[in-house]
């Protein structure tokens, strides 16, 4: 090896090891604060590691407010959205791919241009929907917005599987009896399944993460999702950061622990995605 090219490749690993340290710091620093006492966490010079840890700010996360209500109610949203997205994403997109072939990319685009505007658009409009339908502070209120806004990427994702999986394989489910909504449920999904997951995991982030359609349409305490809940700590003199730090790792450690478990399905649909699309 060169000398040139050692020096690229420890000014390469330099780089990385500093922009690692820049995404991650963040993180780190959100956790160490849940795990301060008060007094810690007003210290100066800051304590970059906490040197007594506590968990009473996740302790008084559950106490101060119903968060454990707002975690369940994030959950059910996001769960039945995701499901949603994915049923009527994978009925559209096999539409798209198998039967309107000559125009596929105009559906295509009219979706995408579509999903570039912003969710306030569509505020006012469905919330006077909302509030003719009585939908208002309901479940429903939450799932039918972020489905619509989850649903052109999903759109997308699945035809572009949808597409390359062999037209044989179809016809072959055909002639041994299989209507086409058979088909698609016993012979595309499941080969599509990379896809499948991808979009999901993508419409389950998007969902939980939401947080203007819950401020807007939903403000009794039975149905506010976590997202809202994490500005609603009270703060007399100070912001009261240890439990609002605590909550966001609260928040976050699910969508963490849901990557991890699923990286390798979510990274075959994203390059598949990309590489068959």
């Amino acid at each position: 090896m060169t000398s040139s090219a050692r020096a690229f490749k420890v000014a390469y690993a330099v780089g990385l090891i500093v922009f690692l340290a820049i995404v991650v710091f963040p993180f780190y620093w959100i956790l160490a604060t849940s795990l301060k006492g008060f007094d810690a966490i007003y210290t100066y010079p800051p304590q970059f590691i906490p040197l007594r840890p506590t968990l009473a700010n996740y302790r008084d996360v559950f106490v101060q407010l119903p968060f454990a209500t707002y975690l369940k109610n994030s959950f059910i949203v996001s769960t039945v959205a995701t499901l949603i997205t994915v049923f009527a994403g994978s009925l559209a997109a096999y539409s798209i791919a198998r039967i309107l072939v000559k125009q596929r990319g105009k559906v295509l685009f009219i979706f995408l241009l579509v999903s570039m505007f912003p969710g306030i658009i569509i505020i006012s409009p469905m919330f006077r929907v909302f509030m003719e339908l009585n939908w208002l502070n309901s479940y429903q209120a939450l799932v039918i917005p972020n489905v619509a806004l989850a649903l052109p990427l999903t759109l997308w994702i699945l035809t572009a599987f949808f597409t390359q999986l062999p037209l044989e394989l179809e016809e072959a489910a055909r002639v041994d009896g299989c209507s086409r909504l058979q088909a698609l449920s016993r012979i595309v999904v499941p080969l599509a399944a990379p896809g499948v997951f991808t979009a999901a995991i993508l419409a389950f982030i998007a969902t939980w993460n939401d947080f203007l359609f819950s401020l807007i349409f939903n403000t009794r305490d039975e149905v506010r999702t976590a997202t809202v809940g994490l500005v609603l700590f009270p703060g007399q003199y100070t912001y009261p950061w240890g439990d609002i730090t605590a909550a966001t790792v609260l928040i976050t450690m699910p969508l963490v622990v849901m990557v991890l478990l699923l990286q390798r399905w979510t990274i075959a649909g994203l390059t598949g995605g990309a590489v068959k699309g």
